[in-house]
């Protein structure tokens, strides 16, 4: 496992088991190094739960957080949970034999409770310590799939998770840059077709709210992720 440690004196989780029996070996020796946030678009945390482990769902995840901060985990995290479906991120195409995925409660129309927000906060240390998985590698299932999905959507507060060094949030200092090279450089992939999807994935994270043609702030945050956080 990785050489990061979960800094000393931090709350630790420990979520309750619930094995699924929808998941496989990673594929090739692959090994978590990424993280990929989902929200469940499901009003009961226990039906999504359920569900992710019904075999008829052919779906899973390796951990889902209620709004109370419940979290389950359903899945080890050395095998291959059934999260990530189509997309890529960089190099990677199979992205489940690659990463972790986290289900949170949530329709994608509400505000992410703040007790499941404090789980997350507590269980992701300790998955990135024992993978030695960066911050910058902590994405959304739209980031992956842009066009495909949507989760975990506008309302989820990635400058939080930012602000512990448990995910990324550029700031606009940079010079505009060429959009799709730049993200492209971060991790994004995508055809010249999926401008429209790219850029309402990257506002979804990036610049909530925001509407309209691209412009300069779009440009100058794609060059600060390219620059600081290449992933290609």
């Amino acid at each position: 496992m990785g050489s990061r440690a979960v800094p000393r004196g931090a709350r630790r989780l420990t979520p309750v088991w619930h094995p699924s029996d929808n998941f496989g070996q990673r594929r090739l020796g692959a090994r978590p190094d990424i993280v990929v946030i989902h929200y469940t678009a499901m009003a009961s945390a226990t039906a999504a739960r359920d569900w992710l482990c019904n075999p008829a769902s052919e779906v899973s995840a390796h951990y889902v957080i209620a709004r109370t901060g419940q979290c389950w985990q359903l899945v080890r995290e050395d095998m291959r949970a059934w999260h990530a479906g189509r997309g890529a991120w960089g190099s990677i195409n199979d992205v489940n034999s690659h990463s972790i995925g986290i289900e949170l409660a949530n329709t994608g129309a509400e505000p992410f409770a703040e007790a499941q927000m404090r789980s997350l906060e507590t269980l992701l240390p300790g998955i990135l310590a024992r993978w030695d998985i960066p911050a910058h590698r902590v994405i959304g299932h739209s980031d992956m799939a842009p066009g495909r999905k949507i989760d975990p959507g506008p309302m989820f507060d990635w400058p939080r998770l930012a602000d512990k060094d448990l995910a990324v949030c550029p700031e606009p200092g940079h010079a505009p840059g060429d959009f799709h090279a730049d993200l492209r450089r971060f991790g994004y992939v995508f055809s010249e077709a999926q401008h429209a999807p790219l850029l309402a994935a990257f506002r979804a994270r990036f610049r909530p709210g925001v509407q309209g043609p691209i412009d300069d702030t779009d440009a100058r945050l794609a060059r600060a992720l390219a620059e600081r956080w290449p992933t290609v």
